[in-house]
């Protein structure tokens, strides 16, 4: 028996004027995911618990069957893991994200998607400057991907408990001032951290050269997502299978180093459109033949969301479409026999909305389909057709044992 789980980060949406009242899923041609829909069942998933925050660490833990109620811990400590960084039980690990400030607001969580190289002159340069000053005592900068980076207070001196921050996605167009980390008695330890990244920065040639180009540089450090170390037990004790994860970002490989994944590299894959989306099923279907379970997770339609991008979330669905669900599914019915049967779980993690460019913890719709499946409509898939269907699944991390094991006995 062999497992495949599609995972389009951010695809489902609400109605948009700029689609004429469609969703992206809606807007875009999909005949293989509409394909999947008719053949088995739609439904929906609440991926946040109530009181969490809707991000892809809390959601994405639900997805993979881990109810994050018991196994969140923070987010940066999953994408710590996933760059190799050696963590103790007591340290305190940070996700340090290069934004753009313009006249006081967040503008991008990204600093316009800055390339790795960019941002890892960056943070090196700051990490310097406010050593030699002297202003972080204790605390260590990792750079990772582009403008996402890493920072672990192994000093064991701060307790970081009380602290209150916000993820620089969920806050677009609103003051930087207002949402600055607070609470606890370090607070302002990272406040100043904040203010003097914005002067190291201000006139950096790579800063300089970004406005020449008319893309947006890199103003701030801005940290949050701070959390501790978790302790998760395997996916193979829970659930008997053997688990690998294809992801460009560090977040999900992270999630896959502590539940015992391997994460499989794919020459071309990345975060945004330019992502090599054949790449990623081709990848997928070779790895079937060592894992019971692989896992593709594409997070462009989330990013393009960010950016307010409905024209390129409606492509990046489209590229799912094509080169991930048509392809394995093609690949799982002509080997159907030899593996012993099939099941596909697609579902995007949670929604994120174009018009907001944030995330929205509305439960997400989802299609399971193969052995022993058994449709109850033929429908094609969107989330008008999820919510009128009779599955919901009111904690998302249960939806993983039924994907794997209903109507199997």
């Amino acid at each position: 028996m062999k497992y495949v789980l599609i995972i389009p980060d951010g695809a489902a949406d609400f109605p948009l004027d700029e689609l004429d009242g469609k969703t992206a899923f809606e807007a875009a041609r999909t005949p293989n995911m509409d394909r999947l829909s008719k053949m088995g069942r739609l439904g929906t998933a609440a991926t946040t618990p109530q009181g969490m925050p809707c991000g892809s660490d809390v959601c994405c833990m639900s997805v993979l069957g881990y109810d994050p109620r018991k196994y969140h811990k923070g987010r940066a400590p999953l994408e710590a893991a996933a760059l190799g960084i050696p963590l103790a039980a007591t340290d305190w690990i940070f996700r340090v994200n290069l934004i753009t400030v313009i006249d006081g607001q967040m503008q991008d969580h990204s600093a316009g998607h800055i390339s790795d190289q960019e941002g890892r002159v960056l943070l090196t340069e700051f990490a310097q400057g406010i050593e030699s000053s002297g202003g972080l005592p204790g605390m260590t900068l990792y750079p990772g991907v582009s403008y996402r980076n890493i920072m672990v207070d192994s000093s064991g001196e701060r307790d970081w408990s009380e602290l209150v921050t916000t993820a620089p996605h969920d806050v677009p167009g609103e003051s930087m001032r207002k949402h600055l980390p607070m609470g606890g008695e370090h607070a302002e330890l990272l406040n100043r951290m904040v203010a003097q990244s914005e002067v190291i920065f201000a006139e950096h040639e790579i800063n300089q050269t970004r406005r020449e180009l008319g893309v947006n540089p890199a103003t701030h450090v801005w940290p949050w997502g701070q959390g501790q170390r978790p302790t998760m037990e395997s996916f193979e004790e829970r659930f008997g299978l053997k688990g690998a994860m294809i992801t460009a970002v560090d977040l999900l490989a992270g999630i896959s180093t502590f539940i015992g994944w391997d994460r499989l590299a794919v020459p071309g894959q990345t975060s945004y459109h330019d992502n090599d989306y054949k790449a990623s099923g081709e990848h997928g279907i070779a790895a079937l033949e060592k894992y019971d379970l692989v896992c593709i997770h594409i997070e462009a339609p989330d990013e393009a969301s960010h950016a307010a991008d409905a024209k390129t979330k409606v492509a990046a669905i489209e590229a799912i479409d094509t080169h991930v669900v048509g392809p394995v599914l093609d690949h799982l019915l002509k080997n159907e026999t030899a593996y012993g049967g099939w099941r596909i779980l697609m579902m995007p993690d949670h929604y994120t909305r174009v018009a907001t460019r944030k995330h929205d913890a509305t439960p997400v719709p989802f299609v399971v389909a193969g052995k022993n499946v058994r449709a109850v409509v033929s429908k094609t898939f969107n989330e008008e057709n999820a919510n009128d269907s009779d599955l919901h699944v009111k904690h998302g991390h249960e939806l993983m044992e039924y994907f794997l094991f209903s109507g199997l006995d």
